[in-house]
Order: structure tokens, then sequence, then C-alpha cells
């Protein structure tokens, strides 16, 4: 299954909180039972550190991937334009990139 495309929009110094579903081309949800997930946001492909991580978080009952952000996370991420990716991994270990993009960070005026 290939990646699906998806630009996200955080406002700086703000709570950030998504939700991803897999199902298959008949509707069907995927069972998730025993998988991970992991996602990044990177200043750009090649950046040896990640700017910052989403929290991660697989419902196996509903099929869905809910990545989240806290306030403090977003408020110490610079304004900007960055790429993220969400990976999951089966219990055995394999890993299949589900969701990538690009993560514009806007600014924050009220401290």
């Amino acid at each position: 299954m290939p990646a699906a495309y998806q630009n996200l929009y955080i406002e700086q110094g703000t709570s950030f909180s998504t939700t991803i579903t897999l199902d298959d081309v008949y509707g069907d949800i995927y069972d998730l039972t025993g998988y991970t997930a992991n996602s990044q946001i990177r200043k750009s492909y090649y950046s040896s550190n990640a700017t910052a991580a989403f929290l991660a978080i697989v419902n196996a009952n509903t099929g869905t991937v809910s990545l989240s952000m806290s306030t403090p996370t977003t408020a110490n991420i610079a304004a900007g334009r960055y790429v993220y990716d969400t990976i999951i991994k089966t219990p055995s270990g394999d890993a299949t990139r589900i969701l990538e993009g690009v993560v514009d960070v806007s600014p924050s005026v009220t401290r």
C-alpha cells in the first residue's frame, strides 16, 4: 500500500491532533492488533535529527492512528515549513509508511 499524502497545518503554541483511518478498497477497516506507530517532523528529508515527534496511538478496533502534539511541544517548534511521515509496524516488525507530507507551522503572537 503506497503512503497517502496530506499536508498538515500546526499553529505554534497550541495543541494539535488528527486521526488517520486505514481501510481497504472495500471500506473494511484494517485490523491493527499489535501494531505500533511512529511519526516525526524534520526540517528536510535529509535532516539527521527530528524537530519534533507526534504522539502516535494505534486503535486496533477502529483501524485508526491518532497523531497529537501538546501545546509545549508546538511552542518549541520554530515557525516554518517541515516534512513528516507516519510509519506503522506489525507485531513481527515489518514497517509500512502510511502517510507523508508537508507541515506548515504558523507563528504565534500571544505568549
